[in-house]
């Protein structure tokens, strides 16, 4: 695979810390959450290490949820003002494999069949954040009329929602749905991600939604600490899962690391929690990726 400018780009080593906690406008009692902020070892990365520190001391413990991703849950007792998480991880990554030519992989009609259906049934359903209008169900429909397999309307799906809807940050928030993304044609990665999950579940194609990290720079130096940022991407199922950034246009690579999967942003919080105490006053949020190798 070529990088920019024609360089031959192979493997990536990542250090990844993200830092984000909860800051209260009094001592807080107790407060009980779940971080979804460290990565996952699969085929195409290699965790190669991985630890959480919690601020106040907090008893913790680890289990993989229903979608596989890994959650460290806190449990907090001791009186305090705020919480920090800081997840340091260590990743060896791939780019892109082998990709399904945009008029390979399943047709419609195999994607059809009851088992397909029923073993992706989950994933083919809308979510709070990634349920339609009219005019989105009917652009669905528009692109998979024009195209002959689901791979190639997902890729030229990817390729609308991208010209369409640029990506503007703090344009909108957490709770944001696709519909009001679409309509004001901005929103954040999280936005467009769920904007295409959306419209390819409508098209009859299952599809879920990427939570993970991104480095800024494709001709990143070595040793260079940059601002990261927690990113979304998506994933289609079209005879086997593919990988695609509908926001920067690509096919996911070594500068991606996936943390989690799920029908949306709501399955993948890096942070959430409850607490009793006075008001939350605001989160913090800050990652640093620096390229190893």
């Amino acid at each position: 695979m070529s990088g920019d400018g024609g360089v031959m780009v192979d493997s990536w080593r990542l250090r990844i810390q993200h830092k984000t906690g909860f800051a209260y406008a009094g001592q807080v009692g107790s407060s009980y959450n779940e971080a979804r902020m460290s990565p996952r070892n699969e085929p195409r990365q290699a965790v190669l290490d991985s630890r959480l520190e919690v601020w106040p001391s907090a008893r913790t413990h680890r289990y993989e949820d229903y979608w596989g991703t890994q959650v460290t849950a806190l449990d907090v007792h001791s009186p305090h003002d705020h919480l920090e998480v800081t997840a340091t991880s260590t990743v060896e990554t791939l780019p892109p494999g082998d990709l399904i030519e945009p008029g390979g992989g399943a047709d419609w009609a195999q994607l059809a069949v009851p088992e397909h259906v029923d073993r992706w049934y989950e994933l083919l359903l809308p979510t709070p954040r990634t349920a339609l209008d009219e005019e989105l169900t009917a652009l669905a429909e528009s692109i998979r009329g024009g195209h002959a397999t689901p791979h190639a309307a997902a890729l030229a799906l990817c390729e609308q929602v991208r010209a369409e809807v640029a990506y503007a940050a703090g344009a909108t928030g957490v709770q944001t749905d696709a519909v009001h993304a679409w309509r004001q044609r901005k929103g954040v990665c999280q936005d467009i991600s769920h904007l295409v999950v959306g419209l390819l579940r409508s098209m009859g194609v299952p599809a879920r939604y990427v939570s993970g990290y991104l480095h800024p720079t494709p001709s990143a130096q070595i040793g260079d600490d940059v601002v990261g940022q927690s990113h979304a991407w998506v994933e289609w199922w079209a005879g086997r899962w593919t990988a695609f950034d509908p926001t920067n246009g690509v096919p996911v690579g070594a500068r991606h690391v996936v943390v989690g999967r799920g029908r949306e942003y709501g399955d993948v919080p890096p942070l959430k929690g409850v607490y009793s105490g006075p008001a939350n006053t605001g989160q913090s949020v800050e990652v640093t990726i620096t390229r190893l190798r």
